[in-house]
């Protein structure tokens, strides 16, 4: 079948082994990066092949647009899928983690890329049914041409220079669209201060993620408590504080718009009942984290309308911040907004 369609299925399997060989792979398979392919990648931005668009000081290494484009053809994207790439790598590079040793971290932090407005729909990614598991080209690759750049552009690679102890499943695979055609709320991008509509890429590192299977709950307050517990647990907690992401489900999210809630009202909530007190952090010999200043506890205690500072580690956090867009000639850029967490509507 391959010789009549022209193919030849032994020297694909060659330059797959090179690829190999090099230690360019992540452990699958890769795409040979051929110099047409490439230029086709090349041809879909307005900018300079040897633009630098990602430094790690610590490693000595830059990433190009060239480079970007190399590993995204690598990764199995199509040339259509590059800007994306672009905007999704800048937006993880805006965050200090990732530029101060995050791609190295013990914990093996896992990028989160959330896709906004009819570029979803032009490229084929997936915003609905299952959203964070396998099947849909754009959601696969173009969250692993993320991760062949940091491998090759940066030279981080596993048990050299990223230390992860035990990494985090799905690494290089957490691209999702947002559901906006069944969310009662604004789209994502619109918290990150762009219009709704537009075509938007968000993205932050997430050092884990958890599962919350509340299925059988008619009442709003009941899911938000299931979200608090486990947000809440301590096996997650390192820091004294810490934002938090929440994705949410069309049914989940319309049951709280049904009763009132918006998506700052849910943000509200979790915030003052998400933490840990601590007696939970002792147990857990993190005690350490419970020993803070007079004043922080003040201001806890009054973020989360507690009298003494009952509950001192709190997720999400206040803090964060939210980038501008890149210009118009590109696919505009919205950095994921950690201020007091993020909610997003996904089918998964």
């Amino acid at each position: 079948m391959a010789e009549a369609d022209g193919l030849d299925p032994d020297a694909a399997q060659r330059a797959i082994e090179y690829c190999y060989e090099q230690d360019w792979s992540d452990g699958l398979p890769l795409v040979p990066a051929s110099q047409p392919l490439v230029d086709q990648f090349l041809t879909q931005t307005s900018r300079d092949p040897g633009e630098v668009i990602g430094t790690l000081e610590q490693v000595g290494r830059d990433c190009t647009v060239y480079l970007a484009a190399i590993n995204a053809a690598m990764a199995g994207c199509r040339p259509g899928h590059f800007p994306l790439v672009l905007a999704a790598f800048e937006a993880l590079m805006a965050e200090r983690a990732a530029r101060g040793g995050g791609w190295q971290s013990t914990s093996g932090p896992a990028p989160l890329i959330v896709v906004n407005g009819p570029v979803r729909g032009q490229l084929g990614f997936n915003s609905t049914g299952g959203v964070f598991g396998p099947g849909f080209r754009p959601n696969a690759t173009v969250a692993r041409a993320i991760g062949l750049i940091v491998r090759n552009a940066f030279g981080i690679k596993p048990q050299v220079l990223e230390q992860a102890t035990q990494g985090i499943p799905g690494r290089w695979s957490i691209c999702i669209g947002e559901n906006e055609e069944e969310s009662p709320w604004e789209p994502f991008c619109v918290d990150g201060g762009l219009p709704a509509g537009t075509s938007a890429v968000s993205a932050t590192l997430l050092r884990t993620s958890e599962f919350v299977d509340n299925r059988h709950s008619h009442h709003p307050e009941d899911v938000l408590w299931d979200l608090a517990g486990t947000i809440s647990r301590t096996g997650a907690q390192i820091f004294k504080e810490a934002s938090t992401g929440v994705v949410l489900c069309p049914e989940h999210a319309q049951m709280l718009a049904a009763a009132g809630y918006s998506k700052a009202d849910v943000r509200d909530w979790l915030t003052q009942h998400c933490g840990s007190t601590p007696a939970d952090l002792r147990r857990a010999g993190k005690g350490e984290l419970s020993k803070i200043s007079p004043a922080d506890a003040a201001q806890q205690a009054q973020r989360a309308g507690h009298q003494g500072g009952e509950r001192v580690v709190r997720h999400p956090s206040g803090r964060g911040e939210v980038h501008q867009p890149l210009p118009s000639e590109r696919l505009r850029l919205g950095v994921l907004e950690q201020a007091l967490g993020a909610v997003a509507t996904a089918q998964t």
